[in-house]
């Protein structure tokens, strides 16, 4: 597996003539080699490579690093100077989108015949396709999440405040088996609805207003990410209405998903319908993003994206309408491209719950 997801650097090695490239951003090096600790580095070469730690985690490392030899430091830079100068490495490509100023300093200073070569964001683009093993691990945690929310639904009723909702919902997902939430949960009801970052409150659900929940858990390192928006209570017919049109774009957009389909193309399919149904000035963020390592990555879906949807990309459709003083509805799902279109990771209903 991990000799698969390594083949994805072969283009990097070739297009910029490099002898060696170095990562420091954890997602990666969790990726290509294994290892789930909260600090490292990871040098590979075409064929192999080491993995770099201090003494906190040479224990940890020797348990999960895979394809690499583990070697303990006191200076990371020091010791990775050390290697480059070992092996007689003339190019190095590093990670410029994750590297700060400070380490690229002094890793320069210590380096010392070998040159570093900035490679941009493209980078994390090895793991935009998700593998075999990816997809079921994220398959597993959007089934806990949306089941964790379909136990709490009780919990929906007129009085009960946003952040109590948020908190029974990480409790339920914890006790299914998730190792966390995927990030702060968004419950914003009534007026509330208009935020679309609206972090649950201290406000109750009153009765007839829409409740906007945002949620998604964290299990062996992978995301789920989700939105329902339900009724407590009768909705007025705007709200009815607005829901409507939302799901419709929400329905249209995943009908569209296919290899081969720019990105940006899935987020007109969406942006258009609503647009067209007088809405369009109240939908301003994206459609969607990569699911994975985190809760967001490559690919981007928005009218300035330039991916090409890919068989194995996961990523969200969560088009949305918002409106200042009244309140709004968004609707999401995760899902992963097939050979010849997707299917849907989360499945919880996107109805709109009358509670």
């Amino acid at each position: 597996m991990l000799k698969n997801r390594r083949s994805r650097l072969k283009r990097f090695f070739e297009d910029y003539s490099l002898d060696c490239v170095l990562f420091t951003n954890l997602h990666n090096i969790r990726y290509l080699c294994g290892f789930r600790g909260s600090e490292g580095a990871l040098l590979l070469t075409r064929d192999g490579g080491w993995f770099l730690c201090d003494s906190r985690y040479t224990t940890q490392a020797a348990a999960q690093v895979g394809e690499a030899d583990v070697l303990e430091f006191m200076s990371k830079q020091d010791t990775i100077a050390a290697l480059v100068k070992e092996q007689g490495f003339l190019r190095m490509g590093f990670e410029a989108a994750h590297a700060t100023v400070a380490f690229f300093t002094a890793l320069s200073a210590a380096l010392d015949g070998c040159e570093l070569v900035a490679l941009g964001a493209e980078l994390d683009d090895i793991r935009s396709s998700k593998d075999a093993d990816e997809l079921q691990r994220l398959s597993d945690v959007a089934a806990l999440s949306s089941a964790a929310l379909m136990a709490i639904r009780p919990l929906l009723r007129p009085g009960v405040k946003e952040v109590e909702v948020a908190l029974e919902l990480e409790l339920e997902m914890r006790r299914r088996g998730a190792d966390g939430r995927a990030f702060d949960f968004i419950v914003a009801s009534g007026v509330r609805g208009s935020m679309p970052h609206g972090i649950a409150s201290e406000k109750t659900l009153q009765a007839g207003e829409l409740v906007t929940i945002d949620f998604g858990a964290i299990k062996d390192g992978y995301h789920s990410d989700e939105t329902v928006t339900v009724a407590v209570g009768d909705p007025g017919e705007r709200q009815q209405a607005i829901h409507g049109i939302v799901r419709t774009a929400h329905d249209m957009a995943i009908a569209a998903v296919r290899p081969g389909i720019a990105c940006k193309e899935l987020d007109a399919v969406a942006r258009e319908y609503i647009r067209e149904s007088g809405y369009g000035d109240y939908f301003g963020h994206g459609l969607g993003h990569g699911v994975g390592l985190e809760i967001h990555e490559k690919p981007v879906l928005s009218p300035r994206g330039d991916a090409v949807a890919v068989e194995g990309m996961v990523f969200t459709i969560e088009p949305g309408i918002y409106i200042p003083g009244f309140g709004g509805v968004r609707i999401e799902d995760t899902v992963a491209v097939t050979a010849d279109g997707c299917r849907v990771l989360t499945p919880a209903p996107k109805d709109l719950f009358i509670l």
